[in-house]
Order: C-alpha cells, then structure tokens, then sequence
C-alpha cells in the first residue's frame, strides 16, 4: 500500500494580510472668507465630514487645477441641488444640461472652488430630492502617466484607465478619486485652463504628508494624527 502523508497540524498558521487601500477622508478647501464659506457650503451641499474649511490668503489665480463632483441619482436631483447652490451664491459655469452620459451641471461656489453636479441616469422615478449620493474629486495632471505612477506607487489602485482618464479604486472611501488631463478637465468645467498659486484644496487620507507631481498636497487623517 502506497503511504500517503496527512497534513501536519501542529504547523505555524501564516495569514496573508489584507492591503487596505489608502482613503481619501475628506478634501480641505482653503478659503479667504470662512463664514462666507461655511454658510454657503452648509446650505448648497452639507456634506458633513467630507469636507473642511480653513482660512487662507494663499495667492491664486485663475483654474486651480481640479473640481469636485457631486453624484446624485436622478436628473432631478441634480436640478434640485444645482438651484440649491446657485440660490445659496454660486455662479453658473455650465447650465445644467443632458447630454451622451447623462445630466450634468457647474458651477463655482463664492471660494472659487468648481463643483459638477451630474448623474448618469436617464430619467426620473420619484420626486425630485436633494440627496448626494457620492463625493469624487478629479485632479487635473500636466502629464496623466507620471501622476498616475505616483498615485500607484503610493498604494493606490487603477480602476478604470483610458486616454487622458484615470479613475482609482477606492473601496469604502467616503471621496472617489481620479486624474484628468489638465486641459480636458479645465474644459469640461467650462473655465479656461491657465491658472497659477496656490490650489486651495488639501486632500486628507491615507497616503500621508505627500506632494503629487501637480503640486497637490495631502496631509493625514485626524484619526492619523491620534
């Protein structure tokens, strides 16, 4: 009879551990009025931990190299939170209008910061809500590759990559996250593309105290920082 050797079970048990990926907990908008601010974005968006304010005489000017998504389910939901933020002060960009992948929106709120309103629905089910369903931030890269490598190298991974795109998979990330040529970005908001100073905005996560290769900073978590 052929002897068949049992599983040894007295051996060490090794686990594999999990690779969390890095969070983006909430974007910091750098703002020269912070009431101003506060007031508006409480009553445009309210969106609560996601996003921080903090006073700032930072010289900018012109585009400042990205904007942040606000995802809603239906068309008129973006509608609905469209007027809301030009109603509590902002300025119009790009009416809200359908288009190939749904309806969508721009505006710049009283800071200067860009926000697109937008959802790739079709049509509407219910009553118009004004309920956010996601936060995504697109940063606009000189050169899409080396941004995209720097992102990589920090532990960050590629969900969807095509052309001058790149979208990060974020996991249970409150902010989704994601690169766009600089000039297609600046175009999409309907803003020229040039602009120089400071960007006005931190990003607050997981990867640490980090510069990108477009001059975006990071800072910690508070968790981070104990």
């Amino acid at each position: 009879m052929a002897h068949t050797d049992a599983p040894h079970t007295d051996a060490p048990r090794i686990d594999t551990p999990r690779i969390d990926t890095p969070r983006i907990d909430a974007v910091t908008l750098e703002v020269a009025d912070l009431t101003t601010a506060r007031t508006f974005y409480d009553t445009a968006f309210d969106l609560g931990d996601r996003l921080d304010l903090r006073e700032s005489d930072a010289p900018t000017s012109g585009f400042r190299g990205y904007h942040l998504s606000v995802i809603a389910s239906r068309p008129a939901d973006v509608r609905a939170l469209f007027d809301g933020a030009v109603d509590a002060g902002a300025t119009v960009l790009r009416p809200v209008a359908k288009s190939l992948w749904g309806t969508g929106g721009v505006v710049q709120a009283p800071d200067g910061a860009i926000w697109k309103v937008a959802t790739s629905a079709k049509k509407d089910t219910r009553p118009a809500e004004r309920r956010i369903d996601e936060v995504v931030l697109l940063l606009g890269a000189a050169d899409v590759g080396a941004s995209k490598a720097f992102y990589a190298g920090h532990g960050l991974r590629v969900g969807k990559s095509f052309g001058s795109y790149v979208d990060f998979a974020m996991g249970d990330s409150p902010i989704g996250f994601g690169l766009y040529k600089r000039r297609a970005l600046a175009k999409d908001a309907g803003v020229p593309p040039e602009g120089s100073g400071s960007h006005r905005i931190v990003l607050r996560g997981g990867l640490g105290e980090v510069t990108d290769p477009d001059g975006f900073a990071w800072e910690p978590s508070r968790a981070a920082r104990g």
